[in-house]
């Protein structure tokens, strides 16, 4: 039964159709910005203030479609328009986040993620009803990419500065020379990161997507790490070799259909004194603490990736992407592990230490 329009409460009422207007253009621009990526816009804006003409020129791009997406990028606060003069520019703020791909706070990678997992919707769609999965490697390439450019500015400023010295004597044992896994690493940026920081050290990335992995390959080759960073197609249950001094899972743990199994498996592999670091998403344990901004985020893509993923594979344990410490440290104890704490945290991330 319907509310009679006389009883609604204005305010209220006008309040949140203000929220949907300010949903929906954010939902609009999140293509905008991977178009900005993509083309290269933000990278040439970076270099001066331009008219649309000047940088349609600049990108070799066509000017009446630039200056529909340079209205829509000032009407948003992600640059700026000075009337007098025709122009727009980003100021150092908004270029350290739109148009440097290796600054700790690069942002178009969550936009990109967001339209590759939002292709999935019809299929998700239906999953509500049948309960299905949907396995990560069936996603669209946005999802592949995004992630890789999403995850890695956080690595960036976080992973070799704070996160690995927060770990017990790991730093050292890294730089000495330790033997390394990184499970579930996707397109490889964690793992070439920790690569480059310690030379003494070998890394083995797994993965069960073949296509992430030989993106991986390629990029350890580029970047001059491809002798100890090498890159193999293995499910988490199922990665090659023992001993390893230090095993690493980056915001993956809780998107395994069977988290305890890779969990054993994980102390299996692990040497007597070895560390595993989990990375996983900031969530406290009740989801009344996590009803805000990050968690909404989190709650989206969890609907739309990480519950799916789950979901596909055996024991379909579904963690989602807001599992909380709570349930983390019980997946971690049902393998055998004796020892948990949490290392470090960021607003994104919370880094918790396992060991035998």
């Amino acid at each position: 039964m319907s509310t009679p329009a006389a009883a609604l409460n204005m305010d209220k009422l006008n309040a949140f159709v203000g929220r949907f207007v300010a949903d929906l253009g954010a939902t609009v621009h999140a293509g905008m910005v991977v178009i900005g990526d993509k083309l290269g816009l933000y990278k040439a804006l970076a270099t001066g203030a331009m008219t649309p003409a000047e940088l349609a020129a600049a990108t070799k791009t066509d000017e009446r479609y630039i200056r529909e997406w340079l209205s829509s990028q000032a009407a948003g606060g992600y640059v700026n328009y000075d009337a007098a003069s025709g122009k727009f520019s980003l100021d150092a703020e908004q270029a350290f986040t739109l148009a440097n791909e290796d600054s700790p706070a690069f942002l178009p990678g969550g936009f990109e993620t967001a339209i590759g997992s939002l292709a999935a919707v019809p299929r998700i769609t239906e999953a509500f009803k049948s309960g299905a999965g949907m396995g990560w490697n069936e996603h669209s390439e946005y999802v592949f990419h995004g992630c890789e450019k999403f995850f890695k500015s956080g690595y960036i400023a976080n992973l070799v500065s704070n996160w690995i010295p927060s770990l017990s004597g790991v730093k050292e044992k890294l730089e000495a020379g330790a033997k390394v896994a990184d499970v579930g690493c996707g397109k490889g940026a964690s793992t070439i990161l920790m690569a480059k920081a310690f030379p003494n050290s070998h890394f083995t990335g797994f993965d069960y997507h073949t296509g992430s992995i030989e993106g991986a390959r390629a990029t350890a080759k580029r970047e001059g790490v491809a002798a100890r960073a090498n890159f193999e197609v293995a499910a988490a249950k199922q990665f090659p070799g023992t001993g390893y001094d230090f095993i690493a899972v980056f915001d993956c743990l809780h998107d395994m259909g069977d988290p305890v199994g890779a969990a054993k498996h994980v102390r299996q592999a692990l040497a007597p004194d070895g560390s595993w670091m989990i990375v996983e998403p900031f969530a406290n344990d009740e989801l009344k603490d996590n009803l805000n901004p990050v968690g909404r985020v989190y709650y989206g893509f969890s609907t739309l990736l990480c519950t799916p993923c789950s979901r596909s594979q055996e024991v379909a344990a579904c963690l989602g992407a807001q599992a909380g410490e709570k349930r983390i440290r019980d997946v971690v104890t049902a393998a055998g592990f004796t020892r948990f704490r949490r290392a470090a945290e960021t607003p994104f991330n919370i880094v918790y230490e396992a060991r035998p």
